[in-house]
């Protein structure tokens, strides 16, 4: 990414370089509206962790999540995107049509913003978590689900969306289990029921995953009973980690309104509580964090930022 050190104004600065941020960038600098693209990371976010996304029209054979990203922040360069790799502190509104967007580095000032910053999954922060991440750790069973047909997988977690994986995986894996720290689940009662009567999932609770094991892949887990502080080895072929994800939102949360979770809450155009300001991707209230919805949401605030940019 080029490093722009010297204080401009855009029509529109996008903050994150992932799907939602990528597809944001092609719409709005192909329409000609001056675009910075702001990302403190690397281009894609979290969907490079993935070793192949099949669901992604257009790539019947399916395509890794870095060359996917690759292929959209090439495709927006061919518009004159200008981008830097930096970090947001903080966002400002002067007054309509005037915001200022202060980075690690310098201040930039925009006709609109387009959040797409994105949301980290939370880790369990253990040996082997980070070293077999897309060899066997995964944080995304709609993703991956088809790559462990049945094979054995592990899921971390208690809440709805542990248990939405857990269901998933079972029509893949041949068994599925769910491994949760306290004796009772955070899942409504009638996903749990739904679980308990899945053949393939089987419970482990009170119960947390002290290492993750192998040589290439994933081998196996290591667990520790909470209760009896008995040491134990789980033979599985992948772990799927859904413990929380967390917004990366701490830059704009005395700005815009945001929901219990932290998410950005936008309308269907995408728009924010402050005008000129919209968020798109996964930091946004109710996204269904898949590369896909990222992308159509990125289309959609990049023509609500045009319209309101011509506005003016």
């Amino acid at each position: 990414m080029n490093q722009e050190n010297t204080t401009q104004k855009f029509d529109v600065i996008i903050i994150g370089g992932g799907p939602a941020g990528l597809s944001a960038a092609i719409y709005t600098a192909r329409d000609r509206l001056s675009t910075l693209l702001i990302e403190k990371s690397i281009i894609g976010g979290m969907i490079n962790e993935a070793d192949k996304v099949d669901n992604y029209p257009g790539f019947h054979e399916g395509i890794s999540g870095m060359d996917l990203t690759s292929k959209m922040y090439k495709q927006a360069q061919k518009y004159e995107l200008q981008d830097v790799n930096t970090e947001v502190l903080s966002i400002s509104a002067n007054a309509p049509r005037d915001f200022s967007v202060k980075t690690a580095d310098t201040e930039y000032l925009a006709k609109s913003v387009i959040i797409a910053s994105g949301s980290d999954k939370q880790k369990l922060g253990i040996p082997g978590e980070k070293e077999f991440t897309g060899r066997g750790v995964s944080y995304c069973a709609t993703c991956d689900a088809p790559f462990y047909r049945e094979k054995t997988v592990a899921v971390v977690g208690g809440g709805n969306s542990a248990i939405y994986e857990a269901l998933h995986l079972a029509k893949f894996a041949s068994k599925v289990y769910i491994i949760h720290r306290r004796n009772q689940f955070r899942a409504t009662t009638i996903i749990q029921e739904r679980a308990k009567s899945e053949p393939k999932i089987k419970f482990i609770l009170n119960t947390v995953v002290e290492a993750v094991q192998g040589t290439d892949f994933v081998e196996n887990l290591m667990l520790k009973n909470i209760t009896s502080n008995q040491i134990s080895e789980l033979s599985v072929d992948g772990v799927f980690v859904s413990i929380g994800i967390k917004p990366n939102t701490s830059y704009i949360k005395n700005l815009l309104a945001l929901d219990d979770s932290g998410m950005i809450i936008v309308d269907s155009n995408m728009q924010t509580n402050v005008p000129g300001i919209f968020a798109a991707g996964d930091i946004r209230h109710n996204s269904i964090r898949q590369v896909i919805a990222a992308a159509g949401d990125g289309s959609i605030a990049a023509m609500s930022a045009k319209k309101w940019v011509e506005e003016s």
